[in-house]
């Protein structure tokens, strides 16, 4: 058959005629067979063309055809061999883009099928596909949707400082969702609270895949990074995938705060998702009646609340957390600590059981003191570390600039006084000041001092009753009220905008507290200021505080270093100042006597 009858036949390697080849279609078969088995006329033409029976043009068109009839029959076609065919190319390509495409609608259908147990509302893994070196990708509902290169990935992974330990060797390293598109979030409505953002945060962006996953986690990031949609997001999700039936019947997520003011801001945050979602949550502090709260607990998918007032809930059997697959401790290093500790071993037990239900918890540190005692509550948790501080250790936000100053107990009102006047103009609603105080009648005197030199504040602390503090609290983030003098109630968690500045009229009885105390300023990625005053009362934490300056390269006064740099160890009440030797996972054994 001569050359130009091939080309007419819609063969040459110019023309695109693939979609008309049907790998089934006995036609096409038979032509192709009647192609391969005719002489190329152009191997015989020229007899003086030495012993050769066929020129090398007619060898090419030969293979050619050979490995286009192997294509029509479904065989392999090896892809180096064929590169420089544009017909074979494109015949391989697209077939490997069927198979690929075939594949990936059986995944998905497995995907959908397996995705949710009735009654559970943990993502399986497999909603976060691997890429084919092993690598995880982010979930996404956009099959168009292409991930970052893994290039892009560790670079972002190095420039914010993000650590993942994942004890579980086998499981693969799941790649940060660095784009709100990537959420898999089918509804426009439940990604409108990220609007005014460009990309998730660091520990948004980590802690997703993981939590998406169903996996427990322990978040360590610095205040203002974002931690309370790092949870809220995959809550949400979570208790959208059960049957509508199963929703609006109680308690299916629990997020525990220390303080009322955290609680209330975590819940309104929450609000925002639920909301839109159809879903039911109530909050639960004390110093309000319980009749809302008891009625609310009945239909409220999430239940966020601080420790006291869920247990006299849970004791009076208004609060059911048997179905609660979902459980959050927020600002873990205060949950966990002497004060709470107890409190939160009753409200876990009321959940499922470990590996049963997911648990996550949330800090902007983790102290060693409380690493021990957090392995009881969780499962093979992956840790994310955000910030040059993998270890967790005490450490302030380097944003903040922290100003130490050495002075008599007598000359505190006159020095505040002097900032107040020199950083607070009253004109700017962005002027915020927040005054620590130590404690509440030493912030009521301190409150009504700042009143009688002509400032508009407020204040907040225990001795006043819910609605004051909420009022007062209010009337701070509007701006209507520039300064707020508070005790160590608003020192954790509260996200107020445009904190200018944090004084520290009396040293916090611990160096984690004033590193959450100046944490209310400088966040969201804005520089902030923390003046504190040292008296000689507060010889005793000299050490920890240098450490804590030296670490964020702060400036260290002379004055200071005069006290010391010795830091006491942190003893524990039960096992005294040897509590990181003792090994607390284990339980006691009872020794019996004859």
């Amino acid at each position: 058959m001569p050359k130009r009858k091939i080309e007419d036949a819609g063969l040459a390697s110019g023309e695109q005629s693939l979609p008309e080849i049907d790998p089934v279609s006995k036609e096409s078969r038979k032509k192709s067979k009647t192609i391969v088995n005719e002489e190329p006329a152009a191997s015989i033409q020229n007899p003086l063309e030495s012993d050769e029976t066929e020129s090398k043009a007619a060898r090419k068109e030969r293979k050619r055809l050979k490995k286009l009839k192997q294509l029509q029959e479904g065989a392999a076609v090896d892809s180096e061999s064929s590169k420089d065919d544009p017909v074979l190319l494109d015949a391989t390509t697209a077939k490997a883009a069927r198979k690929a495409e075939k594949a990936r609608s059986k995944a998905e259908k497995r995907s959908n099928k397996g995705r949710h147990a009735q009654g559970d509302m943990t993502l399986q893994t497999g909603s976060l596909p691997t890429m084919s070196n092993g690598t995880s990708i982010p979930y996404t509902e956009d099959p168009g949707l292409t991930a970052l290169p893994q290039t892009d990935i560790d670079r972002f992974l190095a420039d914010n400082f993000i650590s993942i330990t994942d004890p579980l060797p086998s499981s693969s390293v799941l790649r940060p969702l660095t784009a709100f598109s990537y959420l898999p979030v089918t509804d426009p409505a439940q990604k409108a609270p990220f609007k005014n953002f460009k990309a998730p945060t660091p520990i948004q962006a980590a802690a997703w895949p993981f939590l998406f996953a169903g996996r427990d986690v322990i978040g360590v990031a610095e205040t203002g990074s974002g931690k309370t949609m790092a949870f809220a997001v995959p809550c949400v999700r979570g208790i959208l995938s059960l049957q509508e039936n199963q929703r609006n019947k109680g308690a299916r997520a629990v997020i525990v705060s220390p303080t009322r003011e955290l609680a209330m801001q975590s819940y309104e945050q929450i609000m925002q998702l639920a909301k839109v979602s159809g879903l039911r949550a109530v909050c639960v502090y004390g110093g309000v009646p319980k009749d809302e709260q008891r009625k609310s607990l009945k239909t409220a998918d999430i239940v966020v609340a601080t420790p006291g007032r869920l247990n006299d809930l849970i004791n009076e059997g208004c609060a059911d957390l048997s179905k609660a697959k979902y459980v959050v401790l927020d600002e873990a290093d205060r949950m966990l600590d002497k004060g709470f500790e107890e409190e939160i071993r009753k409200i876990i037990n009321t959940t499922p059981a470990i590996g049963k239900r997911q648990t996550l918890m949330f800090t902007a540190t983790w102290p060693e003191s409380v690493r021990s005692l957090a392995a009881t509550f969780m499962s093979d948790p992956v840790k994310i570390s955000i910030g040059d501080n993998p270890s967790g250790d005490l450490r302030a936000n380097s944003r903040i600039v922290q100003r130490v100053e050495v002075i008599d107990p007598r000359n505190k009102e006159y020095r505040l006084l002097q900032l107040l006047k020199q950083y607070q103009s009253g004109s700017q609603k962005d002027d915020r000041i927040l005054v620590f105080a130590l404690y509440k009648k030493e912030a009521t005197r301190v409150e009504g001092f700042i009143r009688s030199k002509g400032f508009r504040v407020a204040g907040i602390h225990g001795d006043l009753s819910q609605e004051q503090r909420t009022r007062s609290l209010d009337a701070f983030k509007q701006g209507n009220t520039p300064i707020l003098v508070a005790t160590d109630v608003a020192a954790r968690g509260l996200d107020i905008p445009s904190v200018k500045m944090v004084i520290n009229v009396t040293m916090s009885l611990t160096v984690e507290d004033y590193v959450h105390r100046i944490g209310r300023t400088g966040r969201a990625g804005k520089e902030g200021l923390a003046v504190t005053f040292f008296t000689e009362h507060d010889k005793a934490h000299s050490g920890a505080l240098i450490n804590v300056l030296r670490a964020a390269n702060q400036p260290v006064p002379d004055e200071l270093m005069k006290f010391g740099t010795t830091v006491k160890r942190k003893e524990h009440e039960a096992y005294g100042a040897f509590a990181r030797d003792v090994d607390r996972t284990v339980t006691a054994k009872k020794i019996k006597f004859d």
